[in-house]
């Protein structure tokens, strides 16, 4: 059977003319990098970076009893937050492993907007639509028709303040003062090109930035207008080196650090669990009946010199004793030497601890250290 081609973005040709390189990423064809992954992750640490996420998903839900549903559905209790704002939760199984983990942004008294990884879009949407049986609310997948771009780094917020005053109009319901008064994971809602848009300070990379969610027929022209207006501060990025920025910034990527097989306590991700706040969801029994007591959990591991470990490589203590494996890892561009996120054996990661990582059959020495490795400043 020949094999299937991978789904193109509204900005594919928009990519091409900028030289970018592509990959395969969870069924899309998605810019690796434009010229080097070095130089776009310093963008983003030291001015901002533009990235396509169109491959993300959006997934709406619209109804009296939205909130009622997702709180159901989801491990979070989604009716706290107040219109305006997100809220970073996770999607259990019935089980209580991670099925995703997601953003939730609350639009309206009785909408909300789900943003699901690529690669789970339609386990997402299934889950939410069964979960939502019994309660006045309509689901919605509105993936195909919306684009995400993202603007990261220190020069993000100048950027977008650059853009309301240079689009001629084309931007309406967001002013320049209420953009630089919105919060972390806050959302503000306008128009572009006279179509919807939503500006989210919210991202994936441990920098200050945006999300910007619009129809996928106006993503290009946004595109094209954000890179005019940034100049010189503002470089096109790929997902490379969002793998890196993430991994520095110690966010998990699912099918890495969460995954169907792993509970949220052994990614630190305990706290986003409601068990106190709220009563029964799908997931809830799974949880506090979980068997965690000596499952691997998660830590940061920080090596010297330019060997950089990768996922799947096993983890070792000093002694030869295997007792887990990388998740992610990469030499860090900001830090200038290797880092990993790791699953291991709870009794060996109490910070300073001494381990081994195989590194393509050569012992690579490592050290537990806290997560994240990068913050802002």
């Amino acid at each position: 059977m020949p094999a299937t081609e991978p789904r193109r973005t509204e900005l594919d040709a928009f990519h091409e003319s900028l030289g970018a390189t592509f990959t395969d990423f969870a069924g899309w064809r998605m810019p690796v990098r434009y010229a080097s992954d070095l130089a776009e992750h310093a963008a983003v640490r030291s001015s901002a970076g533009l990235f396509d996420l169109s491959h993300m998903g959006e997934i709406h839900l619209r109804g009296p009893q939205a909130a009622d549903s997702l709180d159901h559905a989801l491990a979070g209790r989604l009716s706290a937050i107040a219109v305006g704002r997100a809220k970073y939760t996770l999607l259990l199984s019935e089980q209580g492993t991670v099925l995703d983990d997601l953003i939730v942004y609350r639009l309206a008294e009785d909408h909300f907007l789900v943003v699901a990884n690529a690669a789970n879009v339609a386990v997402d949407r299934e889950a939410l639509t069964a979960r939502a049986v019994g309660f006045d609310v309509e689901v919605a997948d509105e993936s195909a028709d919306t684009a995400l771009l993202a603007v990261q780094g220190p020069a993000s917020e100048a950027i977008l303040r650059d853009l309301l005053t240079d689009a001629g109009g084309t931007i309406a319901g967001v002013a320049a003062e209420d953009l630089t008064a919105l919060g972390y994971y806050r959302v503000l809602q306008g128009s572009y090109e006279e179509a919807e848009l939503l500006v989210a300070r919210t991202g994936y990379t441990g920098e200050d930035g945006f999300e910007l969610y619009l129809p996928a027929d106006r993503a290009e022209s946004l595109a094209r207008r954000l890179l005019a207006v940034g100049g010189e501060r503002l470089v096109p990025c790929g997902l490379a080196c969002r793998d890196t920025l993430r991994l520095e910034a110690g966010m998990p990527l699912y099918g890495h650090e969460l995954s169907r097989d792993l509970y949220p306590v052994q990614a630190g991700l305990g706290k986003v669990v409601a068990l106190r706040t709220k009563g029964d969801f799908v997931g809830r029994a799974g949880v506090e009946s979980a068997p965690t007591e000596g499952l691997p959990v998660l830590v940061g591991l920080a090596a010297e010199g330019r060997r950089a470990a990768r996922a799947g490589a096993e983890v070792r203590t000093t002694g030869g004793e295997t007792i887990g494996a990388i998740t992610s890892g990469a030499l860090s561009p900001t830090l200038g030497h290797p880092i990993a996120m790791a699953l291991i054996h709870p009794e060996h990661t109490a910070e300073g601890t001494a381990l081994v990582v195989d590194v393509r059959g050569k012992d690579l020495p490592v050290r537990v250290v806290p997560l994240p490795f990068y913050t802002r400043h």
